[in-house]
């Protein structure tokens, strides 16, 4: 059974970009009074960009928590428009996917703008759309993105579990186990353990997963909640 469609977490997920994010609340910190290690950037993975920005200030960084959100993503974006990081593997699996007509859908928190650039950057029509963190929903995890994600992919709510979810933080993994759909852990390009989280299966790198593993995924599942 073909995946009804293929829901994509972005920093961590598709592209490699959590070091950008370390670099920039390393240099917005220190800049203006705060102390912050990339430790404390891991610890923060996967949330909203508002909930770093408050965790900077409460580590001496003295600016309001929207001026550096903002600030986080002016300078995470140059560093994507300089170079996306795309993970080994996510390009080809993208455009294997579009090939058999199954669409892949951008979920993340991050902002609108990040979200834009990497399905610009994207091969072409490898993605059918997005849901990111300026929508008006509640956040990972919660699992309203992956939900709107579904409605997104015009796949019915009832059909949610025949559709894989593929994360790589707690949050995500939570969000999109809760909604239902079938979850994959990315394991290898984090340091925080996400081994015991609530996804179907994991993988620790993308020569591990191909459209057919999907399918036999979801083909197991559906078995085993039979």
């Amino acid at each position: 059974m073909k995946p009804k469609a293929v829901f994509w977490d972005m920093d961590g997920t598709l592209i490699d970009s959590e070091p950008y994010w370390h670099q920039a609340e390393i240099e917005i910190a220190h800049a203006h009074g705060g102390e912050w290690t990339e430790e404390l950037g891991w610890q923060h993975s996967g949330f909203p960009v508002l909930v770093c920005a408050q965790a900077l200030i409460d580590h001496g960084t003295r600016l309001p928590a929207p001026t550096i959100a903002t600030m986080m993503v002016e300078r995470v974006a140059e560093l994507e428009e300089e170079r996306m990081p795309w993970i080994p593997g996510t390009l080809e699996l993208l455009v294997a996917l579009a090939q058999q007509n199954i669409p892949s859908i951008l979920v993340t928190a991050s902002p609108r703008r990040m979200a834009e650039a990497a399905v610009r950057q994207a091969p072409e029509k490898a993605f059918a759309g997005f849901v990111c963190g300026d929508d008006d929903l509640p956040k990972k995890p919660d699992p309203a993105p992956y939900l709107q994600a579904c409605k997104v992919a015009e796949v019915a709510l009832s059909e949610i579990r025949e559709c894989i979810a593929i994360e790589d933080s707690k949050p995500g993994l939570q969000s999109a186990a809760a909604s239902g759909a079938t979850t994959i852990a990315i394991t290898g390009y984090s340091r925080n353990s996400n081994s015991d989280g609530p996804q179907f299966a994991s993988i620790e790198t993308y020569s591990q997963i191909s459209v057919a593993m999907m399918s036999e995924l979801i083909t197991m599942r559906g078995s085993r909640i039979r």
